[in-house]
């Protein structure tokens, strides 16, 4: 009797229990704010284009070749998509097999030697150089300043790896995920929208300190914003 009793009671409460809620969704990244200078005030300077390259590039292998590289007052600037860069010294989230892509190398590398971490370090990819830019012509080179702008936010990150030489609009994984962009290496990124402010004879040592490069980043941005 004791069994059936409880058997009896167990069975009420399992159907007095409340439904289970559906499994969460992941949620998308969470931006981090950084610094004090807006998004909207750098766009303000980088509204008009003087070009720079001497060809355009496209945003993904096939596409139009429509995004020239252009020169402002101390930067160089481009307006593209973005694309998820997961290379560099391999992690939990950017290995071979999140990312059937991957490259265990970065064109630039730690100070202790190693490749950069492309899930912990936020850094931009600049184009190889060719006859469409040189950025190295420009001041630009690994571990120069680059500030990131998506929608309302800004991210400071640093030239951390080189890609192909006719395509422009890629950064690492951690720099997506801090403008809340989605950093899947496998269909995550943003078709457009993004602009990429690069300080000219700017350089964060070492690359992978990015308290420096936001501490430089914010200097170079104020300094920029203010310039005639």
């Amino acid at each position: 009797m004791r069994v059936q009793s409880l058997t009896l009671a167990a069975a009420g409460v399992a159907l007095l229990a409340p439904a289970p809620f559906p499994a969460a969704r992941p949620s998308p990244p969470v931006a981090v704010r950084e610094g004090k200078v807006r998004a909207a005030d750098l766009l303000a300077k980088v509204r008009d284009c003087v070009p720079v390259s001497k060809g355009r590039y496209r945003s993904d292998g096939g596409a139009r070749a429509e995004i020239p590289v252009c020169g402002a007052r101390g930067a160089v600037f481009w307006k593209a998509d973005m694309d998820i860069d997961c290379d560099g010294r391999p992690g939990l989230l950017c290995n071979g097999r999140t990312d059937p892509h991957f490259s265990g190398t970065t064109a630039y590398q730690q100070s202790d030697g190693r490749y950069l971490s492309a899930e912990t370090l936020p850094y931009v990819v600049v184009p190889t150089p060719s006859g469409i830019w040189d950025h190295r012509a420009h001041g630009i080179s690994g571990g120069s300043v680059v500030a990131v702008i998506y929608q309302d936010r800004v991210q400071y990150a640093v030239v951390g790896d080189t890609g192909p030489h006719e395509i422009i609009g890629e950064a690492s994984y951690a720099t997506a995920k801090a403008l809340g962009i989605r950093p899947d290496p496998h269909g995550g990124g943003a078709s457009s929208g993004v602009t990429y402010i690069a300080f000219k004879n700017s350089r964060v040592s070492p690359i992978e300190d990015h308290e420096a490069a936001v501490t430089a980043g914010e200097r170079l941005a104020q300094e920029f914003v203010r310039s005639d």
